[in-house]
């Protein structure tokens, strides 16, 4: 079998993914990240961005993506919270689409951003949106314990405070390349 670009694209995001996902309180091996990413059929939508949902369906894909990430880890006997399966998806789809020259495309432009400390100390230093209360309270929870809901609370702020914009725009925020 050939080796293709969307298999090499596969093998970089999930790297990516993994590395950036796997925490203290719940480490797992990049073979495992990978695994996990297929069992949930994310390898499958990475191929065109077509195959992504409608802007306005993403939060509803990504609630059932993160279910099905949750699912496929706990079948390896991994317990992922909301916010580890996050930001393997968010990760993998940043490595994928957002800086594999697709950013512009109106189903990316609609992906969540990777969410991490760094991001949520800089939001709450600059008072992003005028939200600060928000990033604060994720930052006390941490981001690899965010559940559903407080998940979903950053990412519809990040909305917010960043309207007509890309949501991978609020990563200029982000501090993690200093």
């Amino acid at each position: 079998m050939p080796y293709t670009i969307e298999d090499h694209k596969h093998r970089f995001a999930a790297w990516a993914a993994g590395t950036a996902a796997s925490v203290k309180g719940c480490r797992f091996s990049l073979e495992q990240g990978k695994a996990i990413l297929e069992t949930a059929g994310l390898n499958r939508l990475l191929v065109n961005p077509d195959n992504l949902p409608l802007p306005h369906q993403t939060d509803i894909a990504h609630r059932e993506w993160r279910g099905n990430v949750i699912q496929a880890a706990q079948g390896r006997g991994l317990a992922f919270t909301h916010g580890v399966a996050a930001k393997l998806i968010n990760i993998y789809f940043k490595a994928g689409f957002v800086c594999g020259g697709y950013h512009n495309h109106e189903r990316v432009r609609s992906l969540h951003p990777p969410i991490d400390s760094l991001l949520l100390d800089e939001l709450a230093t600059q008072n992003v949106g005028g939200f600060r209360g928000v990033w604060n309270e994720a930052r006390k929870i941490r981001w690899s314990n965010l559940n559903s809901e407080q998940y979903e609370t950053v990412i519809s702020k990040i909305r917010q405070a960043m309207p007509n914009n890309a949501l991978w725009e609020i990563e200029k925020y982000w501090r993690g390349y200093q």
